[in-house]
């Protein structure tokens, strides 16, 4: 379960920007195409907070959808996978622009 070494990161990440401060809550924001469980790192979380400055701290997970735009057609669409074809021209040139978010983005501290 790569969930572990990923939430271990994000405690890391977290740590180094308390500034010495207990974390009290933990924004991160996981996009639908970034492979990562959201429900995998709300179980790991626990384990991986005990006994660090993100003890007891909330964690508030964030999905972000995948959106898409056709480089034909410009349509721009909701992505439910990397290559799911333009609704519009069904053309497969599609850049994804939201959707592959791995980040933590506040943090709420004492």
């Amino acid at each position: 379960m790569h969930e572990m070494s990923i939430t271990q990161s994000v405690v890391e990440i977290c740590t180094q920007n308390a500034g010495g401060r207990r974390v009290t809550a933990v924004i991160l924001e996981i996009g639908d195409l970034s492979g990562v469980v959201p429900d995998a790192i709300e179980f790991c979380f626990e384990a991986c907070t005990r006994d660090t400055l993100l003890d007891g701290a909330r964690l508030l997970i964030e999905r972000v959808q995948a959106l898409g735009r056709c480089r034909d057609c410009k349509a721009e669409f909701a992505l439910s996978a990397y290559y799911d074809p333009c609704p519009a021209c069904g053309g497969f040139g599609v850049d994804v622009f939201s959707g592959e978010e791995l980040r933590v983005k506040e943090l709420e501290v004492e």
